[in-house]
C-alpha cells in the first residue's frame, strides 16, 4: 500500500488522546466444530487436475482446485484455488503425508513459498513430506478479488496511502479519503469475492484440499498471519490436527475482536507496535552497552538520546538528499521514511546491524560541520551513498520480484491483467474482525497507539483504517470470531519470538495459553519468525513436524545472531555468513502491507 519514500512531514502529531469509542457492534456466534465438519464434508472431494510447472521449482505440480465459494452453498459458484505441490525426495522411506505452508500475509502466496521450499525447510522433514502451498482464495494465482475496474482506478482512490503513515493534516486527510474509497469499493464492485475471504472460509479450503491429497489430518507450518490460518483451523477442525506449527503468532482475540476489545482497531490489538517499539529501545541499548567498537552509532554520543534527537528533528523538518549519489534526484528522509525503514530493518536476523547502519547514516546527515571536519564529511558522503543504494536495492528487489511473479505466471497459464495485492490483503483483514466505525477517528487511535508504542504505535493502527465499518460493509457472515481454546486431536506447536516487530511475543503467550495441550517455544532471535535462526528452533520444530514430539515445557532457544557481539572491523567477513542464513528463513510475509518490504 506505501512506498518507504514518502513525502515530508512538516507539522507536528496532535496532542495524544484516549480511544474513541465505537458503536456497539454484534459479534457473530462461532458455529460449532461439528457444524463446520458437516458443512465441509458435504461438499464432494474436487479432482484435481495436476501438471507439471518445472518452471517453479524441479518435479513441482500444481492444480487449479474448484471449491465453493460460499460453503453454505455447496452447489452455488465456485472459485478456484491455485495449488503448487513438491513431493517427497526420499522415495526409499514410508511418506509421513503433506506439509502444507502458508506465509503470511494476508494475501502471502503459499504456492511461491512451496517452490521455495528447498531454500527453508530442512531436508529431513523434505524427504518424509511433499509440500503444498495454496494461494488463498482472492489472492495471487488463485481466482482474485477486484474492487476496481482497472489498476487506474485503483492507484486514483488509494492516493493517499503513498506513505507509510500519515504524520501532517494534509496526509492525514488524504489517508482518510483514500480508506472510505477503499472500503465503497470492495463493497461494491470487489462483490462477492471480497466478502468471501475470511480466514475460516480458507481454513474450510484447506480441510477439503487435505482430503484431496488423501491425508486423515492435517500437518501445517504457518507463519506470522498464517499463524491465524492454524489456529482457526484447528479450532474449527480440532480432531484434524495432526500436526500445527504457528510460528510468529497473531493474537487470535485481537485479530478477530472480542467483545472487551471491539473499540480499538484491530491492527492495534493485536500490539505489533508495542513489539517494534521494544525491540528498537533493545538494540538502542545494547548499541549504548556494546559501545563504539562494535556499535557505529555509539561513536555519537548516548544512543537513546540520540535517537529521540533525531526523531525531533525529522519531525520538525525532513532531510533531503541530492548528489551525484542520488542521480540529481532529491531523496526525502521524514519522520515516517525512517520508521518505516527501520521496521523493515528489524524483520532481519541481523537486526542490530541493520538498524545500526541506518541511524548511523543519518547521524551523520544531520551533523552540523564543526570539529569533526573532513572526518565528518567523509562519513557524510559514504552515508549518501548508502542510503541511495539502499533505496536503488529495494525498487530493484521489489521490481525483480514483480517480473519473475509475470514469468512464472505466464508459464503457468495465469496471467496478471491485475495487480490485486491491496485489497487481497484487507478483504481478509476486514472481515475477519471488528474494527470501528470511521476512517476519520483513525486519527485519534494514532495518537493514542503513540502513548502505547512511540513511532511505531501509530504505523501499524493506521493498517487497518480501510477497515472502519461505515464505510467497509463487505462482510462474511461465515467468518470465525472465537472461541480459541478448543482441545485439538494432538497438540499445537506455538512458536514466538522475544524481539519479533511484528508479531508480538505476548501473542503466541496468549494463543498457547487458550489452546488446551498445546506447547509454547519461545525464541531469543531477532527478526521476525523462529524457524531457521538457530539449531534449537529449527531442530524442535522440525522434531515435531517428524514425530509429534514437543520441545520441553520452557525450552527457549537462544538466536544464532545477536546484536553487537562482533567488533566492526570484523563485520565485513561476517557479512556473507549472515545471508546465507537468512536466505534460508522462510519467505515472510508482513501483516500490514507498506510498512515493510515482502521477504
Amino acid at each position: 500500500m506505501a512506498s518507504l519514500l514518502i513525502a515530508p512531514a512538516t507539522a507536528g502529531a496532535a496532542t495524544p488522546t484516549t480511544p474513541v469509542q465505537a458503536p456497539a457492534v454484534t459479534l457473530p456466534q462461532a458455529p460449532s466444530m461439528h457444524t463446520e465438519a458437516r458443512k465441509v464434508d458435504a461438499v464432494p472431494t474436487p479432482k484435481a487436475d495436476w501438471f507439471d510447472c518445472d518452471e517453479w521449482a524441479d518435479g513441482a505440480d500444481c492444480a487449479m482446485v474448484p471449491l465453493p465459494l460460499d460453503y453454505d452453498e455447496p452447489k452455488g459458484q465456485k472459485t478456484e484455488v491455485a495449488v503448487l505441490r513438491l513431493r517427497a525426495t526420499d522415495t526409499s522411506k514410508k511418506k509421513l503425508g503433506t506439509l502444507f505452508v502458508n506465509p503470511g500475509g494476508p494475501g502471502g502466496s503459499g504456492v511461491q513459498m512451496a517452490a521455495a521450499a528447498e531454500q527453508f525447510v530442512s531436508p529431513a522433514v523434505r524427504q518424509r513430506f511433499d509440500i503444498v502451498g495454496m494461494d488463498p482464495r482472492g489472492t495471487n494465482f488463485s481466482d482474485g478479488v477486484a474492487c476496481w475496474k482497472n489498476n487506474g482506478a485503483m492507484q486514483k482512490d488509494l492516493a493517499g496511502f503513498a506513505v507509510a503513515f500519515p504524520y501532517t493534516k494534509t496526509e492525514t486527510k488524504a489517508y482518510v479519503k483514500s480508506s472510505e474509497a477503499f472500503g465503497k469499493a470492495c463493497g461494491t464492485t470487489g462483490k462477492p469475492m471480497s466478502g468471501s475471504m475470511s480466514t475460516a472460509e480458507v481454513a474450510r479450503d484447506m480441510d477439503m484440499l487435505r482430503r484431496v491429497v488423501g491425508d486423515k489430518q492435517l500437518t501445517y507450518l504457518g507463519f506470522s498471519y498464517g499463524t491465524y490460518l492454524g489456529n482457526v483451523y484447528a479450532n474449527m477442525f480440532p480432531d484434524r490436527v495432526r500436526a500445527v506449527v504457528i510460528d510468529g503468532v497473531l493474537d487470535p482475540q485481537g485479530w478477530a475482536g472480542t467483545k472487551y476489545n471491539k473499540a480499538r482497531p484491530q491492527t492495534q490489538r493485536i500490539k505489533s507496535g508495542q513489539g517494534a517499539a521494544k525491540a528498537l529501545q533493545e538494540i538502542l541499548k545494547r548499541c549504548k552497552a556494546a559501545g563504539e567498537k562494535y556499535c557505529q552509532f555509539a561513536a555519537d554520543g548516548d544512543p537513546v538520546k540520540n535517537y529521540q534527537k533525531m526523531i525531533a528533528s525529522l519531525k520538525k523538518k525532513p532531510l533531503v538528499i541530492k548528489g551525484e549519489e542520488t542521480g540529481g534526484e532529491p531523496v526525502e528522509v521524514s519522520y515516517a521514511t525512517l520508521i518505516g525503514t527501520l521496521l523493515s530493518s528489524m524483520y532481519s536476523p541481523d537486526a542490530g546491524t541493520s538498524v545500526d547502519s541506518i541511524l548511523s547514516e543519518v547521524s551523520a546527515l544531520l551533523a552540523q560541520p564543526g570539529a569533526q571536519g573532513s572526518k565528518l564529511a567523509q562519513r557524510q558522503a559514504e552515508a549518501r551513498s548508502d542510503i541511495a543504494a539502499r533505496i536503488s536495492a529495494e525498487q530493484q528487489a521489489q521490481q525483480s520480484a514483480a517480473n519473475e511473479k509475470k514469468r512464472l505466471g505466464a508459464a503457468t497459464g495465469w496471467g496478471f491483467p491485475y495487480d490485486n495485492s491491496a485489497e487481497a490483503f484487507q478483504s481478509v483483514l476486514c472481515t475477519d474482525g471488528t474494527n470501528p466505525s470511521r476512517a476519520k477517528n483513525w486519527s485519534h487511535y494514532a495518537d493514542y497507539a503513540q502513548i502505547l508504542a512511540p513511532d511505531f504505535g501509530p504505523l501499524w493502527t493506521w493498517g487497518s483504517a480501510p477497515c472502519a465499518s461505515s464505510t467497509w460493509t463487505s462482510q462474511d457472515e461465515d467468518s470465525y470470531r472465537g472461541t480459541f481454546d478448543h482441545t485439538t486431536a494432538h497438540p499445537v506447536l506455538v512458536v514466538g519470538s522475544y524481539w519479533d516487530p511484528a508479531t508480538n511475543y505476548d501473542g503466541a503467550v496468549k494463543a498457547a495459553s487458550l489452546l488446551p495441550k498445546s506447547r509454547l517455544l519461545s525464541s531469543t532471535n531477532w527478526g521476525h519468525t523462529a524457524y531457521g535462526t538457530s539449531k534449537c528452533a529449527t531442530g524442535a520444530i522440525d522434531a515435531y513436524l517428524l514425530s509429534g514430539k514437543l520441545p520441553a515445557k520452557g525450552t527457549v532457544c537462544e538466536g544464532d545472531v545477536q546484536p553487537f557481539t562482533t567488533p566492526l572491523d570484523e563485520q565485513g567477513a561476517q557479512s556473507k555468513l549472515r545471508k546465507a542464513q537468512e536466505s534460508h528463513l522462510p519467505p515472510v510475509v508482513p501483516p500490514v502491507p507498506g510498512a515493510v518490504p515482502r521477504r
